[in-house]
Formats: C-alpha cells, structure tokens, sequence
C-alpha cells in the first residue's frame, strides 16, 4: 500500500527522536563514508531485492536530493510562497541510472552540496525559518519542516544503508579481515 503524503511526513519526522536536524545534516555524509567504507563497489550495487534500492542507488538519491532541497529551501527563504514541485524518486533513479553511478562521486558531491546548505542554514535569522513554500503533494511547509524532513530522510536511508551493510567488529560496512 502506497503511504499518503501525511504519513510519509509522520514517517520521516519520526526518524528524529528528538535530534537536532541540523546535526544530523552536517554528519550524514560521514555517516555515510564510514558506513561504506572498504565496502567493494559490486557490493554496493546488490539490490537486496527487484524492487529494492542498493546502497549505490541511495547514495546516488542522496545526492541528488540534496540538490533539491538545497533549491527548494532558497526558493523559500527569496519568495516565500513559492510552490514546490514534487519529484518521483524511481523515475529518477531509472532515468539518471543511479546504478551507474560511483558511490565515492556521489557522496563527494552530497558532502560538497550539505556542507553548502548547512553553512547557510546556520547563518539564517530566526525570521527565516518561517519562509514556506507550498509543496505540491503536502501543502504549506516552512524552512523548519524542510530542514526537518531532510534530516528524517537522511536518517531513514542511513538505516537502510545499514540494513544492506551488516558491520563488522571495527564498525565499518564491509566485513573484518583477520
């Protein structure tokens, strides 16, 4: 059963436990590094299932998403109100072949990209945070939810990164040589 935009949104927020979004955006993408490092790039690309991204395929997603919600939070914060185009996360990763893509490249460009967004982020007045857009699929969303649901989101993909990269004794995603 397809969730509705509501209980995505409750989904997502609820990856967050009280965290602060900010911090899990600025530590993601060494999450993520950590995770996958040493982890052969074959590895990477196994689908668990058909229908089921690889850990290439999220970070690829990742990476790409950042790009969006970096555009959508600067809409926000220069023309309040605007509205926000929804995206369809698997015709994206069919059309811009994110099993093709190189998981070092792609985490380099989502580590570039955060690093961007957080730094603007950390310098906003408090005023800012109220800037909205309105998405297409889940209506009026401010600066602060925004921030928010990226961080869920990063939170729910580095579970499923996990999920597909058991650790080893070292905490690295591939497994122990001894």
């Amino acid at each position: 059963m397809q969730e509705t935009p509501q209980q995505y949104t409750q989904r997502i927020l609820g990856y967050l436990g009280g965290r602060k979004p900010l911090d899990i955006l600025a530590g993601t993408p060494r999450q993520i590094a950590r995770l996958i490092e040493g982890v052969p790039r074959k590895r990477l690309a196994r689908r668990p299932a058909p229908d089921t991204w690889s850990v290439a395929e999220i970070v690829a997603h990742l990476s790409d998403a950042e790009l969006v919600y970096g555009v959508r939070i600067r809409l926000m914060l220069t023309a309040s109100g605007s509205p926000i185009q929804a995206t369809d996360q698997d015709a994206w990763c069919r059309l811009f072949e994110y099993a093709r893509e190189d998981p070092a490249r792609a985490l380099e460009a989502l580590r570039i990209n955060r690093a961007g967004l957080v730094r603007l982020l950390k310098r906003l007045p408090p005023e800012s945070w109220d800037c909205y857009g309105i998405h297409s699929e889940r209506g009026k969303e401010t600066v602060t939810r925004m921030v928010e649901l990226t961080a869920g989101h990063d939170l729910n993909h580095l579970k499923q990164i996990r999920e597909r990269l058991p650790q080893s004794e070292d905490g690295r995603g591939g497994t122990s040589v001894t």
